[in-house]
């Protein structure tokens, strides 16, 4: 069995990037092998500083190159299932960043190919599972702690939005995060999906309506709702407050001390995600890297990928009529249960 992986990452934008400079500076059993990018200058300064890194513009080449034997896609999503039907039939551990593919449709091609492969190879980065507050509460949940659960409450603010981020992209880039969480912590599917839409901010670009109410339902009745407002301009803030038979619990929400001094008091708000969740990213990458060199995933599956592309449909159609809508899944097959 391989004792390091040599691995490619394909795609180095922002996403990519940093998980070169983790790859590269903080996981053990792994390296970086090539990056790939369409962008071959963008490529070349990733892998500066890097030994043995080659710089590539075409994902086919790495994937033939015979020192990777693992690869790392960070592209964004559209470019996903291409990627991914290749590194499946070089039967090499995957790690893809959300979504697994834009659509349910490609994303349970991707479930078959693997359950053809016999054996799972794909991890998929939702990477909150991998929160240190997150884990916490996902133990106090799974061991009874405080009887039953009974709501969850989210809130996922960022300070602004890129040029070009329309009102589907949302539910499909921001609020994707809070189906495979509620997933995560229920370890149940969710039902249906309905979205709100009130009061809009001045500050959402034409096009966009922000901020939008998101109603979940899961399985067993557990109720969650998800403020998702991306351009509430003090900082990036993800916070969920869950309600149980016998407290509450709190978790996210501002970071760092709490000062008070000189007349005044307060703390400190992430600006951005790779701040609020770098250390959550680090845990993800070593997880991945440390059972991939045993044969394994460590961590959401292809499955989670597919059923997550199934809630972020849910909830676009459901941005668009305001109606209760069903989420629609495939069965699930017997490799991911």
């Amino acid at each position: 069995m391989t004792k390091t992986l040599r691995i490619a990452v394909i795609g180095a934008g922002r996403m990519g990037a940093d998980h070169i400079q983790r790859l590269n500076t903080r996981i053990h059993g792994a390296e970086v092998a090539a990056v790939v990018d369409v962008d071959l200058a963008r490529a070349q300064a990733a892998i500066e500083g890097i030994p043995g890194a080659v710089a590539l513009a075409d994902a086919d080449e790495a994937l033939s190159n015979g020192d990777v034997n693992a690869v790392l896609i960070a592209t964004p999503g559209f470019l996903h299932e291409d990627i991914l039907l290749k590194a499946i039939a070089k039967d090499i551990p995957i790690l893809c960043e959300k979504p697994l593919t834009p659509d349910a449709e490609t994303s349970w091609k991707i479930v078959e190919a693997e359950q053809k492969l016999g054996h799972k190879r794909i991890q998929v980065g939702f990477m909150r599972r991998f929160d240190a507050e997150y884990a916490a509460l996902g133990k106090i949940i799974r061991n009874s702690e405080l009887g039953e659960l009974l709501m969850l409450h989210h809130q996922h603010r960022n300070p602004t939005t890129p040029a070009g981020f329309t009102n589907e992209m949302l539910i499909n880039d921001s609020v994707v995060h809070e189906f495979d969480a509620i997933r995560y912590f229920t370890g149940e599917e969710i039902t249906s999906v309905q979205v709100r839409l009130g009061k809009a901010t001045r500050n959402a670009p034409a096009g966009q309506h922000d901020p939008q109410h998101v109603l979940i339902e899961t399985e067993s009745g557990v109720l969650a709702d998800v403020e998702i407002y991306v351009n509430a301009k003090f900082g990036y803030e993800v916070a969920t407050q869950a309600s149980f038979e016998d407290g509450i619990v709190s978790i996210g929400g501002d970071q760092g001390p709490y000062t008070r001094s000189n007349g005044r008091w307060g703390g400190t708000i992430t600006p951005g995600f790779e701040e609020r969740f770098g250390a959550a990213y680090d845990v993800e990458i070593q997880s991945w890297v440390d059972a991939a060199l045993r044969g394994e995933i460590g961590g959401p599956t292809a499955w989670d990928g597919y059923a997550t592309a199934a809630c972020c449909e849910a909830g676009v159609e459901a941005q668009k009529n305001g109606e209760k809508v069903a989420v629609k899944l495939n069965a699930k097959p017997d490799l991911y249960r």
